[in-house]
């Protein structure tokens, strides 16, 4: 026998549609409209905004790097050079300050065998 149409329309509705307390999700909880933010409170500022002044440590005129174009020639590079002197003092320590003591009585001249 044949089902009215009527039937056969309210059990596909049936299968399809189902009740808001059978959808599982955040959006089946009672408090997920509540949890959407406004417009206005999502996002207040763009985030490429910086919110500070960057802050320069050196603002001296000496300190800071001044960019300016120079070409060295040769004679201004030897003669720059010439001027230049190195003093000792300048220099770094040597690690090793005085003469290294071999001790010839041990075995085998200091070595193990």
């Amino acid at each position: 026998m044949a089902k009215p149409a009527g039937a056969t329309l309210i059990q596909t509705l049936r299968r399809y549609v189902k009740k808001p307390w059978e959808i599982t999700g955040p959006c089946a909880d009672r408090e997920y409209r509540h949890a959407i933010p406004k417009s206005t409170e999502y996002r207040l500022e763009c985030p490429a905004t910086t919110k500070l002044k960057a802050i320069v440590p050196t603002s001296d005129p000496e300190a800071v790097f001044d960019i300016k174009r120079t070409v060295l020639k040769k004679a201004n590079v030897v003669k720059m050079m010439k001027e230049q002197a190195f003093k000792v003092v300048d220099l770094p320590l040597v690690y090793l300050a005085g003469a290294v003591e071999e001790d010839i009585n041990t075995r085998g001249g200091g070595y193990q065998k």
